[in-house]
């Protein structure tokens, strides 16, 4: 794709919008549509563009496996985290009340913390997919 400049100038300019868009659906999934499965869809497709258009090589240097790898445990470990304090603090997996003493802020910063969960995972599988997908032809 290096003879595709026009191609390759589109999404440089597309790729921050793509990704300033997904941390809108993630931050304002609590108050509309939206959320982490969304914008960790959103945000992979950045990275996807970016090594449909520059390159697998190159994308792999942006988001090695060993991160994507480990950002998808740590997503499932936000999420379980979340619930696992909840019971320890004698309310049930994912009771969000027993978590600030005002009810409105304890469901705001569960839901809040669930939803990062669910994106940074969903981000990081989706782009694992991409990559063993894509380089299966080698």
């Amino acid at each position: 794709m290096r003879h595709h400049s026009v191609l390759r100038t589109s999404a440089k300019i597309l790729i921050p919008p793509i990704l300033l868009f997904a941390l809108y659906v993630q931050f304002h999934g609590d108050f509309g549509p939206g959320g982490g499965f969304q914008a960790g869809v959103i945000f992979a497709v950045a990275f996807i563009l970016y090594a449909l258009v520059f390159g697998l090589d190159k994308a792999r240097r942006v988001a090695p496996p060993a991160v994507t790898h480990s950002l998808s445990a740590l997503g499932v470990m936000i999420y379980a985290g979340v619930g696992f304090e909840n019971v320890m603090s004698g309310g049930n997996f994912l009771e969000y009340n027993v978590m600030a003493h005002e009810h409105h802020t304890a469901q705001h910063l569960g839901i809040f913390l669930v939803e990062m969960g669910v994106g940074i995972t969903v981000c990081a599988v989706m782009i694992t997919i991409f990559f063993s997908f894509a380089g299966r032809g080698r």
